[in-house]
């Protein structure tokens, strides 16, 4: 079950809350007792294995000059 991290507006203090994704806009109360809570927004890193480049593993070719583009293609 997901979990999402609230922080309160009256104490501060950062809490979380694991609710199914369907009620993860619904507000949550502070373990304090407040009821002026904001959820705050979580990043998530995903990472592939064997870390190889975004062309499934193979390494990159060497890089080839030429041109004002850069690239091959010889303009």
């Amino acid at each position: 079950m997901p979990r999402y991290e609230f922080r309160c507006r009256a104490c501060g203090d950062t809490f979380e809350v694991s609710r199914p994704m369907a009620e993860a806009g619904a507000p949550a109360g502070c373990p304090q007792g407040h009821a002026d809570t904001v959820k705050l927004l979580s990043t998530v890193a995903v990472t592939g294995r064997g870390g190889g480049s975004a062309t499934g593993g193979a390494p990159a070719g060497p890089a080839s000059g030429g041109g004002c583009c850069g690239g091959g293609c010889g303009c």
